[in-house]
């Protein structure tokens, strides 16, 4: 009798726990998704769960940086959102842990294997693809044509029309970076890049920000993650956005627990709610973003983009993720793209 109730007071211990370190221990999270989406979700996390939790926002290579240079004391728990390749950078480097989510089967079979692919230091959360939106108002001012292809945007009448984000800082930029390497080869992506930055009017720091331009009218042409395009459209802006002729890249949007953080069952919480269809439904559908969500059953906008209409490219995340083929491509792309003249 004394183990039977032994063996009940400790199940009752165990299920309590969680809920108890949920309500006395705050995180820390790390976002690199949109803020409104940071802001939605890391309310409903502590209506859903009672734990307390505050949220800092940045771009994904910002974040990263952050977290490397806070690694001999943590001040982050999860880094959620951004590009799968900054993720699975920060595992090399050692930043995070693994963490096996219980909510994993119900993920789709493409985050599935991403999240094997990073030995589980990392989780997909969304897929989106890499694309070109442009202001149809601005172009049609301009008397300029809507560009089709990767290989429009090098046209002269282009200069000063084309915004993107720098791939130092943006995540969404390396994916633009690592997906043309791997579309064209090295040598062709490089002069491509080197052509289109006599048209470029701005690398900015975050990969949302010339999606904002665009539709705002600030430039006539963005490239940037098609979904984010959509939203713009949604809210009216005369934006259309297209995947490229050639083909594109995409990323796997990730969320990752951080490695020293000082509350790991809590941000193991946290994990769990962000793979769940009901947060993916909240930070997603509900937001009118468009990306394509993770668990197979939160639900997916008819307007969201259509990947079976696109030449994806077999996107190699192990290796563009890796830090010594980042490093080397951002140390090349800084000598030969953004420092040649215009």
């Amino acid at each position: 009798m004394r183990l039977s109730l032994f063996g009940l007071a400790l199940t009752t211990t165990l299920c309590a726990a969680p809920l108890a370190a949920q309500a006395q221990a705050p995180i820390t999270i790390y976002c690199s998704i949109l803020e409104e989406q940071c802001r939605v979700g890391v309310a409903a996390f502590e209506k859903a769960t009672g734990a307390k939790a505050t949220m800092v926002r940045k771009s994904t290579g910002e974040t990263l940086a952050q977290i490397r240079a806070e690694a001999s004391n943590p001040r982050a728990d999860v880094w959620w959102g951004g590009p799968g390749d900054s993720h699975i950078q920060a595992a090399e480097e050692g930043l995070t842990v693994a963490y096996k989510s219980p909510k994993l089967p119900e993920l789709h079979d493409w985050a599935q294997r991403f999240a094997e692919q990073a030995g589980y230091r990392a989780t997909g959360t969304y897929l989106g693809a890499l694309g070109i939106g442009y202001n149809t108002k601005v172009l049609e001012s301009r008397g300029l044509p809507e560009p089709k292809c990767w290989a429009d945007l090098l046209d002269p009448k282009y200069r000063d029309e084309v915004q993107v984000s720098d791939p130092n800082s943006s995540g969404t930029a390396y994916v633009f970076l690592a997906s043309l390497v791997q579309l064209m080869g090295e040598d062709k992506a490089f002069d491509y890049m080197k052509g289109l930055h006599k048209n470029v009017n701005q690398y900015t720091k975050s990969g949302a920000a010339p999606v904002k331009a665009v539709a705002l009218g600030e430039t006539g042409i963005a490239i940037a993650f098609m979904h984010d395009m959509v939203t713009m459209i949604a809210d009216g802006a005369p934006v259309k956005t297209l995947a490229p002729c050639e083909g594109t890249g995409y990323e796997t949007g990730s969320i990752s627990v951080v490695k020293g953080g000082k509350n790991t069952e809590t941000a193991q919480a946290f994990v769990d709610w962000a793979l769940s269809a009901d947060a993916q439904k909240l930070v997603g559908a509900d937001l009118k973003i468009y990306s394509i969500a993770s668990n197979k059953n939160a639900p997916v906008s008819p307007d969201a983009p259509k990947l079976s209409e696109m030449k994806l490219i077999n996107y190699d995340t192990a290796k563009y993720g890796s830090v010594a083929e980042r490093t080397r491509l951002l140390k090349k792309w800084d000598a030969e793209v953004k420092s040649a003249p215009r």
